[in-house]
């Protein structure tokens, strides 16, 4: 699973912890997502290209480094989503934001586009698709392929907890994406729960059931 990154950070392990807690509150859960977003983002924009300028501090000038313009757009997958999307802002200000719906069909069990609202130039965009779980994987597949129909292709999925046959259906559908998890689970239950996971991840953010 070369395309695969578990991050193993000590700060983004404890904080996980709390997550999959059942006793955390609604408040202490958001709090937290919010900052395992922001924290994963450092290692998914790693390879970001930079650019030399020149800086006059208050001593001398310099040559510092910047981003090279790239262009990067944050695609939460509504509604959990919603839930890491503020973290990674925090950490990229200047980012786009696009958003996506989906539902899943009852008698299908495919995933269904309802929604959907991106930057004009999302092809010229580097795209952050988020969303807390990676469980079936079809919420994810079907984002990653409505996003690419509107002429993205560089694009990276960010979620903190994945079913491996969640990450399997991705990497079936998706070769050329690059999966970010905070924590590679066991399997999913008969109900397509990510075992041991942390329940559902859009009523525990939103205080629903």
């Amino acid at each position: 699973m070369s395309n695969v990154h578990v991050m193993d950070h000590p700060l983004i392990q404890h904080k996980m912890s709390y997550i999959r807690d059942k006793k955390t509150s609604t408040k202490d859960f958001r709090e937290l997502v919010d900052e395992v977003g922001m924290l994963m983002v450092y290692e998914v924009t790693r390879n970001l290209q930079l650019e030399d300028v020149e800086v006059e501090t208050p001593i001398t000038t310099m040559t510092a480094k910047r981003l090279s313009g790239k262009k990067i757009c944050l695609v939460p997958i509504l509604r959990a989503g919603l839930g890491m999307q503020e973290g990674v802002h925090k950490l990229i200000p200047a980012a786009r934001v696009g958003h996506i719906g989906l539902y899943r069909d009852p008698e299908t069990l495919q995933a269904v586009e309802y929604y959907a609202k991106f930057p004009a130039d999302i092809e010229d965009r580097d795209i952050l698709v988020i969303d807390p779980m990676l469980a079936t994987g079809a919420s994810a597949v079907e984002a990653i392929t409505a996003i690419k129909k509107r002429g993205a292709n560089k694009i990276r999925f960010v979620c903190l907890i994945a079913a491996p046959e969640g990450v399997e259906a991705l990497q079936k559908a998706h070769s050329d994406v690059d999966i970010y998890i905070a924590a590679l689970d066991e399997k999913l239950d008969e109900k397509s729960y990510i075992i041991p996971g942390l329940g559902d991840a859009g009523d525990r953010l939103f205080g629903t059931r």
